[in-house]
Formats: structure tokens, C-alpha cells, sequence
């Protein structure tokens, strides 16, 4: 049986620096040095941490993964003149904003849901991180954009709000665009 790529599916593009926007879209931060930025995520399964580092070095990004104070792991890329564009496009300040127009494709939202989605139910919950103000609502807008409509939901101030989406055909659209789960991932962890 042949199926047909997505447009905004993982098979669309070549993987690319780039990609790390979906990190960014949920609870991922980026810093600046010079001409050059950091892309960092917590994450608090050991296999979301493999997935992301495979994941990083698939785009030519040497990833690091430290343990956290708080016992959980953080995932980070080197400081990289291929990361500064993300920097500038996100950055206002010190204060991590979406790009006006932001818009979601396979690739990034595949890193989304290796940092910070889950299954609840027969739900699947993104969650967004401590954001600035109408970030949430970017997001939905988003990803309402590649068919996934979803509601916002609130979280604690230190974790921040989430999205959640359901539903047959939402679920199969969203595990048409983000491709077969990473090999670290345990059984009913991916979509």
C-alpha cells in the first residue's frame, strides 16, 4: 500500500538546523554569543534525551546532554553561526517570542513531541514551557494551520500551559507528519 507525503510531513525537507524551531514552539530556550546561539530543552525521560541528541546530530548539531538540579536532563546544542537565525527570529531581548507568521512543519513538531508531548487518553498534550504573553495562542494558531486544532490548557507558572488535541483523524495526521517514533521511545509514548 503507497500512501502519500505530506506537505508539511518529516519527508517534505532534508533535516536542517532550522528544525530546532519546534523545540522552541514548546519548552525549549535559545541564547545568544556573538554571532552564534545555543538551543537548549529539559526534558525529563532519559529517552526523550537520546531522541533529541539523534536527532540534533541528524542536522549536523554536536549535542550534549547534562543532569539538571532538579534530576531532570538537559539537552543542548554547541554554540553554532547555524543556530543564529533561530536567535533572531526568536529572540526580542532576553525574552524567547514566536516569529510573526510562525508556522509549523513535520520536522520541527517531530522534536516538539520528542521534548514535551505525550499521550493522555486518547489525547496527545504539547507542552509550551514558560512562554511571553500570546505565545499559547501562536501555537494554536499553528498548529490549527496543519489541521491539528487543538484547546489551550493552563499548567504551574514553573512548567506553563499546554495544548491538547484529539481525535481519530488528528491523531493520524499528526503521526502522518511526525513519522515513526524515535528508537528510544517506549511503547505508547509516540502517536
Amino acid at each position: 500500500m503507497s500512501r502519500q507525503l505530506s506537505l508539511f510531513g518529516i519527508e517534505a525537507a532534508a533535516p536542517g538546523p532550522g528544525d530546532l524551531a519546534g523545540l522552541l514552539a514548546g519548552p525549549g530556550q535559545v541564547v545568544r554569543m556573538g554571532g552564534t546561539a545555543r538551543v537548549s530543552v529539559v526534558v525529563e525521560e532519559r529517552w526523550r534525551a537520546v531522541a533529541l541528541v539523534t536527532e540534533m546530530r541528524e542536522r549536523g548539531l554536536a549535542a550534549t546532554c547534562v543532569q539538571t538540579v532538579e534530576e531532570n536532563l538537559g539537552v543542548r546544542t554547541p554554540y553554532s553561526t547555524a543556530l543564529a537565525p533561530l536567535a533572531v527570529a526568536w529572540l526580542r531581548g532576553a525574552l524567547k517570542v514566536p516569529p510573526a507568521g510562525f508556522a509549523l512543519e513535520g520536522r520541527q513538531l517531530r522534536l516538539w513531541m520528542a521534548a514535551a508531548g505525550r499521550l493522555e487518553d486518547k489525547d496527545v498534550v504539547l507542552r509550551l514551557g514558560r512562554c511571553s504573553d500570546g505565545t499559547d495562542k501562536t501555537m494554536q494558531r499553528a498548529l490549527a494551520m496543519i489541521g491539528l486544532s487543538c484547546e489551550i490548557l493552563s499548567g504551574p507558572a514553573r512548567v506553563g500551559p499546554s495544548l491538547r488535541f484529539g481525535g481519530r483523524r488528528r491523531l493520524a495526521r499528526l503521526a502522518e507528519m511526525i513519522g515513526e517514533a524515535p528508537d528510544a521511545a517506549p511503547e505508547g509514548a509516540w502517536p
